[in-house]
């Protein structure tokens, strides 16, 4: 459903060269719920960009049922991500001049109150973002992210601003959202991935 062949990514400047993805190929298929592992710094995050399409490798190559992402217009890549894959980053993005759910209805409305609901973010519905603490905008960004159940859900550390019993619904939220589809996470708790079926880990922008 997935497959990255010999991705590389390099960030460099005037004074060095750092390879944040280091040759890394996979597969994963449709369903599978993936957890990506590492220390600060390892490539975790530069992976899943561009595995999500966020970020164009150096060289390599990402595909998506068998359709090359480098390969698309820039329409069709933005169709891809509206349709196929929701994005959820260490930064909630939230729109500030809208509320809650209009926030999450801004990527589809079915089911939208139910979200929130299971999230304990339905006192967030008629908030701005100004007016909610750390752990509500993120679980509001997360119900913005898989309201349109997108068949790939792309998490970037997605409980880390939640307390354990906030992470645990989060965790449960994305993989109902995602039944059938296939979850990404990265993050820095191994606790939180119990029901992965692959833990990828990463050092170096490797994987070992």
């Amino acid at each position: 459903m997935l497959r990255a062949r010999d991705l590389t990514l390099v960030y460099a400047d005037a004074a060095s060269e750092v390879r944040a993805v280091d040759g890394v190929s996979l597969e994963v298929k449709e369903g599978e719920f993936v957890g990506i592992l590492g220390p600060s710094g390892s490539g975790k995050s530069s992976l899943l960009y561009l595995l999500a399409g966020l970020k164009r490798p150096v060289a390599g190559e990402v595909a998506f049922r068998d359709r090359p992402l480098a390969s698309l217009s820039a329409d069709e890549t933005a169709a891809l991500r509206r349709k196929e894959f929701g994005f959820i980053f260490q930064n909630h993005f939230l729109i500030h001049y809208l509320t809650g759910l209009e926030n999450v209805r801004t990527s589809g409305e079915g089911g939208s109150g139910r979200l929130l609901e299971e999230l304990n973010v339905a006192h967030c519905s008629g908030k701005f973002p100004w007016q909610m603490s750390a752990g509500e905008k993120q679980r509001i960004s997360i119900a913005r992210a898989v309201v349109h159940r997108p068949s790939v859900v792309f998490a970037d550390e997605p409980t880390a601003a939640l307390d354990r019993p906030n992470a645990e619904i989060v965790v449960e939220c994305l993989r109902r959202a995602t039944a059938g589809g296939t979850l990404f996470m990265v993050t820095h708790d191994e606790s939180i991935l119990k029901a992965a079926t692959r833990v990828l880990r990463m050092e170096a922008g490797r994987l070992v």
